[in-house]
């Protein structure tokens, strides 16, 4: 009888293995179809939920006049709604900033990032980006009689940055005795700029000019000093909504709506030679 019991439990846990794996199985397909259905998930929803930025002028910025978010990323993002979903309203603009911006796509909370965000070799790690849609590099913003002239100029200088952003890592590498002050977000870190309370501010030259439009006491000085091309962040699961986002850029720039915003923002022609893949060249890479 013994022989019997034994063959009821192997058959009961063969049994029990055979059902943990297509459970498992199950749980996988389901994983994949979800990871495969990334557009169609956000047509379903009737919105885009992209991370952008709020105090970047030009690029993404919340204007206290009427409390409305615009700038050259912010149209990107209303045309690729426009385009996905039919309106160009379709679309919710949640703020981030360099610390958060990551946190938030891995954590499902935002479909897209476009927030000045440079590609390096280690946010691919963690996430993937579209192809370049624009191309940046770090300089310097001062007051319009500081004698700062260069990066070098800045050794035991007080300079401000943006906490969780590349650039405070850069010029350390370039000027290691310069005295590095971190703001929670580029507007704060101006705003200590204006109020005397650092005598230069670093990071892309991009988002210095909005700053130097803004206020016209304050000047851009010295050559870039690292190469910053920009791309939308898409969570790695994602591949369809990334190469969905790939063929948009390429559209744009083809049928000359890519163009037009371009010009609407910055007053000049974008540049010719625009790479569709690049990664940020600095002192630290």
């Amino acid at each position: 009888m013994k022989w019997k019991k034994w063959l009821a439990l192997s058959v009961a846990l063969l049994m029990a293995l055979m059902v943990a794996a297509c459970g498992s199985s199950a749980d996988q397909g389901n994983g994949d179809q979800q990871a495969a259905s990334a557009v169609e998930a956000i047509k379903k929803r009737g919105k885009l939920v992209v991370g952008v930025k709020y105090d970047t002028y030009l690029f993404g910025y919340k204007d206290p006049a009427d409390n409305q978010v615009k700038g050259f990323e912010i149209d990107l993002m209303k045309e690729l709604a426009k385009r996905m979903l039919g309106d160009e309203n379709k679309i919710e603009l949640k703020e981030v900033n360099s610390k958060t911006r990551i946190k938030l796509l891995k954590g499902g909370d935002i479909d897209l990032i476009c927030a000045t965000m440079t590609i390096t070799e280690k946010r691919k790690e963690e996430i993937d980006f579209s192809r370049v849609y624009f191309m940046a590099g770090q300089s310097l913003l001062v007051h319009k009689d500081s004698p700062i002239k260069d990066v070098k100029d800045t050794a035991g200088k007080r300079v401000a940055t943006a906490k969780g952003a590349t650039s405070g890592k850069n010029i350390q590498a370039v000027v290691p005795n310069v005295d590095l002050k971190l703001y929670e977000n580029y507007a704060d870190a101006f705003t200590a700029l204006r109020a005397g309370q650092v005598d230069a501010l670093t990071t892309d030259d991009s988002i210095l000019m909005g700053m130097q439009q803004q206020d016209p006491n304050y000047k851009l000085v010295g050559e870039h000093f690292t190469q910053e091309p920009y791309g939308i962040g898409v969570d790695k699961k994602n591949k369809d909504l990334l190469e969905y986002v790939n063929k948009f850029l390429d559209d744009i720039m083809k049928d000359g709506t890519y163009d037009t915003l371009y010009k609407k923002w910055f007053k000049k022609d974008p540049p010719k030679d625009l790479p569709k893949d690049a990664v940020q060249k600095s002192p630290t890479t």
